[in-house]
C-alpha cells in the first residue's frame, strides 16, 4: 500500500491500523489535515466552548489541528495502536481538554455528553453502511450541532491499491450523500472542496460535507 492509502476502520482490520500507527504521521497526512482543518474553520462556527469529536481520529491529526479553536476535544478511534500514538501526542501537548477513547461509530454508544461538532477525515468510505453511519453521527450531536466530514469524491477505485482491505465505497457522489444526510435528519447540508490528494500522478478531490442537526 502507498502512503496515501487509509486502512480499514473497523475491528476486523484493526491490526493494519495497529501496525502502521507509529509511522502514520507523514508530512503528506499532516498537510492534508491542516487543509481540512482550514476548511472546517471556514465552514462551521467554532467557539471557546465547542465540544468536538474527531470520528475515526487515527493519531488525531485533524482533531489536534482544531484544538486551538474549541473548548474540548475527544479523539474517537477503534484501533488500539492509533490510540496509543494519539495518547502520546496528548501527553506531549499537556492539555487536559483532550482525551482519546476507543470508539466504533456504528457499534458503540456515544462517548459521553452530546457534541457541538463532529468531524472526520477519509473515514466514511471505510464504513459499509453509510445510512447507519449518518444516523450514528446524528446521535452524537446536541440539537444545533454540526458535522464537517471530509472524504473522497467518486473515483474509479484507483485511489487504493487493489488488495487494500476494508474499502466499502470508491468515494461518494455529493448529491447522493447529501440525500443520506437529510434522511438522517440533518439540515443546511452543503459541500465545499477541502483539498486534493495527489497519488500516482493523479489528483483526487476531497470534499467537506457540512450539515446541522436541527
Amino acid at each position: 500500500m502507498t502512503s496515501f492509502d487509509e486502512p480499514a476502520r473497523d475491528h476486523g482490520h484493526a491490526t493494519s491500523f495497529d501496525e502502521r500507527a507509529p509511522d502514520w504521521d507523514t508530512p503528506e497526512r499532516r498537510e492534508r489535515a491542516e487543509q481540512v482543518a482550514a476548511a472546517v474553520r471556514a465552514s462551521v462556527p467554532l467557539r471557546a466552548d465547542t465540544r468536538l469529536i474527531d470520528i475515526g481520529a487515527g493519531t488525531g491529526l485533524l482533531g489536534l489541528a482544531l484544538l486551538g479553536d474549541v473548548g474540548e476535544l475527544v479523539l474517537a478511534e477503534p484501533s488500539g495502536g492509533m490510540l496509543a500514538v494519539a495518547r502520546d501526542k496528548i501527553a506531549a501537548v499537556g492539555d487536559g481538554r483532550v482525551s482519546a477513547v476507543r470508539f466504533d461509530l456504528t457499534a458503540d454508544p456515544p462517548p459521553g455528553e452530546p457534541f457541538d461538532l463532529a468531524v472526520s477525515m477519509l473515514v466514511l468510505h471505510h464504513v459499509e453502511n453509510t445510512p447507519a453511519a449518518m444516523a450514528a453521527i446524528f446521535g452524537l450531536l446536541r440539537p444545533g450541532g454540526w458535522i464537517a466530514l471530509a472524504d473522497l469524491d467518486t473515483e474509479d477505485g484507483s485511489f487504493h491499491e487493489a488488495d487494500t482491505e476494508g474499502i466499502h465505497h470508491h468515494g461518494f457522489d455529493r448529491d447522493a450523500l447529501a440525500g443520506l444526510a437529510r434522511a438522517a435528519g440533518f439540515v443546511d447540508v452543503g459541500f465545499r472542496t477541502a483539498t486534493q490528494v495527489e497519488h500516482e500522478s493523479r489528483r483526487f478531490p476531497v470534499f467537506l460535507l457540512v450539515a446541522r442537526r436541527p
